[in-house]
């Protein structure tokens, strides 16, 4: 039989094994699942199940369906929240009317159906179902909560401590906030050990991988690092400027962004206390680099439509600063980046991906330099959230320095003809 529950709702569940799935119609979400005490509350980190950490406890994360022992589970849980989150590397940046998830759960011979009321004001992680214990048995309760603050926000609210990496040796420190794509996950330790103490042998670095951080969205101002090995050949850093167009309206006026990355090698880096040098190498549409030789970084080429443009970064250990920047030709009239969705995405194809979204409406700027990846910490790279805009109507591009400054519309002015 077949139980369909509305929003605040229950439904007596039996003993013995749960099944719940989350699915959304028309995008692809995360699923995870948060073990909560009678205060609601985490007990340690490792309350959450996720992509990362898919055991604990009695639950399991098996694709799309939450696995809970129900017979098994610890007498310290009171409630096991299930949560769907979207995934960042896909257009859809917040649930909608189109793709608010359900969820589907069966238990011993129990189904139980949820559809929540559409998400409508911009949630990207939401509790759809609790499994609860009431008067020595179990329950299930139509949640159908989202968040706008993304999964730090449901973080924050069930204990979770959310991880600051902290700043670069010579970087001004700021205030760091990072949204886990998995609720609540932290980044991981930097090693112990410097980069220069690394064995340089492939064997040994296959031996020794970097942990990965998992799935990272920035807030404003955030940072995280993504470890790595630099010495390692075969590493490989992929950085995508994303964007959907945003509106039918908006896609329609002209939506042809163009992915630059102003870069400086760790050769012309300026030490802290020195007066630093202002650079002009770029990687974009008309100077699209290499991969095999200096600067071992490299554009896949023009997207003169909604979609995603890729820069190829090898030998992470000869890199200094890459600024990822994005352009707005004039040909496509007024228009915020944000309501082109536009975001970077940087990666190092190992389990660590880091989301950079934007914030800010600005309307008349034609540019934007949305992160800075900073190659000079030890033992990682260290990706920063910057967003400035340059003047209204103003073509010049920016300018970075060779110790990892930068400035606004002070570069080059180039305009793009189609």
């Amino acid at each position: 039989m077949t139980t369909t529950l509305t929003k605040g709702g229950n439904t007596p569940l039996p003993s013995g094994l749960c099944h719940v799935t989350l699915t959304s119609r028309t995008t692809g979400i995360d699923v995870s699942a948060v073990l909560l005490d009678q205060n609601g509350k985490v007990r340690s980190d490792d309350d959450l199940v996720f992509y990362n950490h898919p055991h604990q406890g009695g639950v399991a994360l098996k694709g799309q369906t939450i696995v809970a022992d129900l017979a098994e589970m610890s007498a310290l849980v009171d409630r096991i929240a299930i949560v769907a989150s979207i995934d960042p590397e896909l257009p859809a940046t917040h649930f909608d009317a189109s793709n608010t998830p359900h969820a589907v759960v069966a238990c011993g011979g129990a189904r139980i159906t949820f559809m929540p009321p559409p998400f409508t004001d911009r949630e990207t992680v939401a509790v759809l179902i609790e499994l609860y214990r009431r008067a020595g048995g179990w329950k299930a309760r139509a949640v159908g909560q989202g968040w706008d603050t993304g999964l730090a926000g449901l973080a924050g609210d069930v204990g979770i401590v959310v991880d600051d990496p902290g700043p670069s040796s010579g970087q001004t420190p700021t205030a760091v906030t990072a949204e886990k794509t998995g609720p609540g996950t932290t980044a991981p330790p930097r090693p112990a050990n410097p980069q220069n103490s690394a064995p340089t042998t492939t064997p040994a670095l296959q031996a020794m991988p970097s942990r990965p951080l998992g799935r990272v969205a920035l807030t404003k101002a955030g940072q995280a690092t993504i470890d790595m090995r630099k010495d390692d050949p075969n590493l490989v850093v992929t950085a995508m400027l994303e964007w959907n167009g945003g509106s039918a309206a908006r896609r329609q006026a002209g939506a042809d962004l163009d992915l630059y990355a102003l870069h400086v090698p760790k050769s012309l880096v300026t030490p802290a206390g020195r007066r630093p040098n202002r650079t002009d190498d770029v990687i974009y549409y008309r100077q699209l680099g290499s991969t095999a030789a200096p600067p071992y970084i490299a554009l896949d080429g023009d997207s003169k439509v909604p979609g995603r443009e890729t820069i190829t970064i090898r030998r992470p250990d000869l890199q200094g600063y890459v600024l990822l920047c994005a352009y707005s030709a004039v040909e496509n009239g007024t228009g915020s980046f944000k309501s082109y969705g536009a975001r970077a995405v940087i990666t190092d194809g190992r389990g660590s991906t880091v989301t950079v979204p934007l914030f800010n409406n600005r309307t008349y700027s034609y540019w934007v330099a949305i992160a800075l990846i900073d190659f000079t910490v030890p033992g990682g790279a260290l990706i920063r959230h910057v967003e400035k805009y340059s003047g209204n109507h103003v073509e010049a591009r920016p300018t970075l320095y060779s110790n990892g400054n930068f400035r606004m519309s002070t570069g080059k002015v180039e305009f793009k003809t189609r």
